[in-house]
């Protein structure tokens, strides 16, 4: 008996303890518009879920995936977010920005030049395959 009680009472304290540490959700979201009403829809979403998660305990890690029309998101002096870019990732460790190199490519050779990126987007092979990606690593999706 005595053993059933301590081994439940490590059972209750290991729940609570994994409890109070919160959990962490992972988030994705779409951006492939050139739309500046999406563009800050998108951030809006993050900075809302990051709060309420935050609120809850639990922790939260965004990535914005743009490709196509919407990575203008990430080019600098075209982008009509990129200073709320620029501010959110100094003051959000949890958010990170991806951008398509097929749609990078595309949009360097259609304007005869190398197209530069805001600093803060990572780019990654394919937007699309980037999505799959995370969703296949438990991200939900989001397409404000």
């Amino acid at each position: 008996m005595k053993n059933f009680v301590a081994t439940t009472a490590l059972a209750v304290m290991m729940a609570t303890t994994a409890f109070a540490e919160g959990v962490v959700h992972r988030v994705a979201v779409h951006v492939d518009q050139n739309d500046p009403q999406v563009m800050n829809m998108a951030l809006n979403n993050v900075a809302n879920l990051t709060s309420y998660y935050e609120s809850q305990g639990d922790t939260v890690m965004v990535e914005v995936v743009a490709y196509g029309p919407g990575l203008n998101m990430y080019v600098p002096g075209k982008s009509p977010v990129e200073d709320r870019i620029s501010t959110m990732s100094l003051e959000m460790e949890n958010l990170t920005f991806a951008a398509c190199g097929n749609t990078l490519r595309n949009m360097s050779k259609k304007a005869g030049k190398d197209i530069t990126l805001m600093d803060e987007a990572t780019v990654v092979p394919s937007g699309v395959v980037r999505l799959i990606e995370l969703q296949e690593k438990d991200y939900a999706y989001i397409r404000p």
